[in-house]
């Protein structure tokens, strides 16, 4: 593929980097350059990409602007010890319309993604989310998306695409590729009890900001089965993120934002992972730049501590639990190498009795023990007949 209509890294921070330590990310990202050029992507593992275009972002004018801060704090940090090889190829330019955009980021996402390299995305308006998205038309898959968000931004099929309506064409836009939908974060005064219901009527999985603030673990099993992420920095609280219009006063803190990136980078399954709505004209002392680029670090070191235990490829690496439950029995495995547990969903299709794995908790094993059917194998059974 041509990546020549990518904008190098900015000049003032590429030389940056020579007055780095020698163990920092900074001397180690191949990053692209006007001096250099563009790095090889051969045998790269992750390639960060910036997207300049936040002309639907709505009201958070500014969003894409620049991403130079985020660069200058990531390339200050250092590695751990890291086998992956991870390249910076700059950024997407504004098309002279969304649209053109759109196609760029499709295009771009979609070719890395077959050469099994991760994007991270740094936007732009979080309608770039629905770009994402259509990029895995072109690899032929279901898609389950994990959103972390205060709101679902579902709006309705009658608008155009925005930071705030690209949810509803990603569920009913052509072709129809999204299998699973989660929210991780939303706050119930943000969204319509007409919204919810939907999404409840949909099967799809939700998690109010308290429950995950209760207990962040919750995250693990929902990004084990995700093949997307899209972070909205607006999930974050305000004094801890302020580069955001929309920024409110309750959100996640820092660290939890960062322990939800290392659960996205340490799935076998995420192969694409985007923070938007950055605006660097809001940010009070860099504040925000410096905790994007720790969630980026994170979600690398989550990468680089991937086990590849799924799917299953040797049955003495795992244990299985059988549990009887009224007319119906659920078949539980948990790993010997991670202590991480999956259940069985049996279904039926052409009158073919088909089985799929999904992640679990250990707490659903013992909900099961005690006769009490997971909510999470209901919604999946649900959607599977």
């Amino acid at each position: 593929m041509n990546f020549d209509f990518l904008l190098p890294v900015e000049d003032n921070i590429v030389a940056h980097t020579a007055l780095l330590p020698n163990q920092s990310l900074g001397k180690s990202i191949h990053i692209h350059s006007k001096k250099n050029g563009l790095p090889d992507i051969e045998n790269a593992h992750i390639a960060i990409i910036g997207v300049k275009d936040g002309r639907r972002a709505v009201d958070n004018f500014g969003t894409g602007d620049s991403f130079s801060p985020i660069r200058q704090y990531l390339y200050q940090l250092f590695p751990g010890n890291w086998f992956s090889k991870i390249v910076d190829l700059g950024d997407i330019p504004k098309g002279n319309n969304e649209d053109d955009t759109y196609f760029a980021v499709q295009e771009i996402i979609a070719f890395l993604i077959k050469k099994k390299i991760i994007p991270i995305i740094i936007g732009g308006g979080q309608d770039l989310t629905y770009a994402n998205f259509r990029a895995y038309d072109k690899l032929e898959q279901t898609v389950n998306l994990t959103v972390v968000d205060t709101k679902f931004d579902l709006g309705s099929i009658e608008e155009e695409i925005t930071s705030e309506s690209y949810l509803s064409k990603i569920v009913m836009d052509q072709p129809n590729n999204l299998f699973n939908f989660n929210n991780i974060g939303y706050q119930t005064f943000f969204n319509s009890q007409e919204e919810i219901d939907l999404l409840e009527k949909l099967h799809f999985d939700c998690y109010r900001l308290g429950e995950i603030a209760n207990d962040s673990k919750l995250v693990e099993p929902v990004m084990r089965d995700t093949d997307m992420v899209s972070i909205d920095i607006g999930s974050v609280r305000r004094a801890e993120a302020p580069a955001n219009k929309n920024a409110v006063p309750n959100g996640f803190y820092g660290e939890a934002i960062c322990s939800i990136a290392r659960y996205a980078g340490i799935s076998d399954k995420v192969s694409s992972f985007g923070i938007y709505e950055y605006n660097a004209k809001l940010d009070e002392k860099d504040q925000t730049a410096h905790l994007i680029a720790q969630m980026i670090w994170y979600f690398i070191e989550g990468y680089n501590f991937r086990i590849n235990e799924y799917p299953f490829t040797s049955k003495k690496d795992y244990k299985k639990y059988i549990v009887p439950i009224d007319d119906t029995t659920i078949n539980f495995f948990k790993s010997n190498k991670s202590d991480r547990w999956w259940m069985e969903v049996e279904h039926h299709h052409n009158k073919v009795t088909k089985r799929a794995l999904i992640p679990c908790t250990y707490q659903d094993y013992l909900r099961a023990r005690n006769q009490v059917i997971p909510e999470r194998w209901w919604k999946t059974f649900r959607k599977l007949n």
